[in-house]
């Protein structure tokens, strides 16, 4: 197809690639930028569908030699900044897994999903510390921690991580691990996508073939009751109870099952990876707080795991943010009741979640890294899905108001994965430490001087004179 392009630098380098080049209006542009969140609308001037790691190192030479700004994007469920301009990576190429069932590890490639992992884990029993969707993306989770729905039982996923192998903006394919290149694996895990592009990474899998795991949905006008009740019970359970506290909001679409439907439900969703007798006994106050309207908490297959939180399956348009909490005290349920609520009737947020921390997730990793999130007791969550210009005022605005009425009860933190979409410096520093902000933008000076991964969450590197 002849098309008009932006005046970009020639791209004849880049016909070595075994993977698809692609500029604006070429067949197949549209859906090579487009990803799950379909927020993000990118408009990159180039699109490159990497089929390995020797694309996404060529890509990266031409980007450094002609400095062209570079974008990364596998599935997309993070995608919360829109590119414009620059270099897209498409990596959804990229999704070789291999597990070594001796060694209990998983080698997965830069464009596999957890959906990927768990498929060729499960024949051998094992299981992967992903998060309560099973599509999106192994690398860019992990990059930034990775919450997962065993945390509380087993940490983040980042800590499992055993090696990287990833491409810096100058085009070198290192392999790093904590003997070989050490800070470079201290970023790489919690950093973000700040210092390379990974190609592929090393974890530990989980002896775990079956968890106990499910929701159970109580009408919202039961809410306050449901929820005072799991936050006492959440101070009481052992770290093998992983849950979460959600409000929904559910459209009339035929994709949402009856009786959930066109409804606003309260919601403990839980996972609890010892013995099931014992789960179902820690559950009985939680079943006994307000009328059960559906309980589908049972023994599941690990690879099930989709089926205790339901996340959406199609791509949307989303807006998300998170907090990190310090307490769930009884001031801090009256203020969050009182703006997401029932007496919030017109509550446009989707899902309004309390993610109960702690356990595995407040304990130091083994070895230091980049993450920055386990000093919290809980997590608060929103997703907002915008469906028309009215709906996103309304989102941005019930959004900024939670977050601000529940600040007193923060520790001013927010979660890379999650925090939403990046502000300014301030506003991105807030997804770490200042000391841990502070040697990611000297890691940042030292493997991209050039600022050339700059889409996203980014940190900018330090200026030659330091600043």
């Amino acid at each position: 197809m002849t098309a008009t392009h932006r005046n970009t630098p020639d791209l004849f380098a880049l016909s070595e690639l075994h993977g698809p080049v692609l500029r604006p209006g070429d067949d197949g542009y549209g859906d090579e930028v487009t990803g799950f969140n379909l927020a993000a609308l990118h408009t990159p001037d180039v699109v490159v569908g990497a089929t390995g790691a020797d694309d996404i190192v060529t890509a990266l030479r031409w980007a450094s030699a002609t400095g062209t700004p570079v974008a990364v994007q596998a599935t997309g469920h993070g995608a919360n900044f829109p590119i414009d301009h620059g270099l897209l990576i498409n990596t959804t190429r990229m999704t070789d897994v291999h597990i070594d069932p001796d060694q209990r590890v998983a080698t997965a490639a830069a464009g596999a999903k957890w959906r990927h992992v768990l498929d060729a884990a499960a024949p051998h029993g094992l299981a992967a510390l992903n998060g309560s969707a099973s599509d999106a993306g192994v690398v860019g989770y992990t990059l930034g921690g990775g919450l997962p729905v065993l945390g509380r039982a087993y940490g983040y996923a980042a800590d499992l991580v055993r090696s990287f192998q990833v491409a810096t903006p100058d085009g070198t394919l290192r392999q790093c691990d904590p003997d070989q290149e050490p800070e470079l694996f201290w970023a790489l895990r919690g950093g973000k996508g700040n210092v390379g592009v990974v190609t592929s990474l090393t974890f530990e899998l989980l002896d775990l073939p079956v968890v106990l795991g499910g929701g159970i949905y109580c009408p919202g006008e039961h809410a306050e009751a449901l929820l005072t009740t799991w936050a006492d019970w959440t101070h009481q359970v052992p770290d093998e109870m992983c849950s979460a506290f959600s409000l929904l909001r559910l459209p009339p679409i035929p994709q949402i099952p009856e009786p959930l439907r066109d409804g606003f439900w309260a919601r403990v969703a839980v996972a609890y990876t010892a013995d099931p007798t014992e789960g179902e006994r820690l559950l009985a106050p939680i079943r006994a707080a307000a009328p059960v309207t559906v309980d589908t908490v049972e023994e599941m297959p690990y690879a099930e795991v989709d089926r205790i939180h339901l996340e959406p399956q199609d791509p949307l348009p989303a807006r998300e943010s998170c907090a990190l909490l310090r307490d769930l005290t009884p001031e801090a349920i009256r203020t969050f009741l009182s703006q997401v609520g029932p007496e919030a009737a017109d509550c446009p947020l989707f899902l309004v979640e309390i993610r109960h921390m702690g356990g595995a997730l407040s304990r130091p990793a083994r070895l230091e890294d980049a993450f920055c999130a386990r000093d919290a007791d809980y997590l608060l969550e929103t997703v907002g899905v915008l469906t028309a210009p009215p709906a996103a005022e309304a989102i941005e605005q019930a959004t900024k108001a939670l977050h601000t009425a529940m600040s007193p009860y923060g520790t001013g933190y927010t979660m890379v994965n999650i925090h939403g979409t990046p502000g300014d410096a301030a506003d991105r520093a807030r997804a770490w430490t200042p000391e841990v902000y502070n040697r990611l933008r000297q890691d940042k000076s030292t493997y991209d001087p050039a600022n050339l991964l700059r889409f996203g969450h980014t940190v900018t590197a330090f200026s030659p004179s330091g600043a």
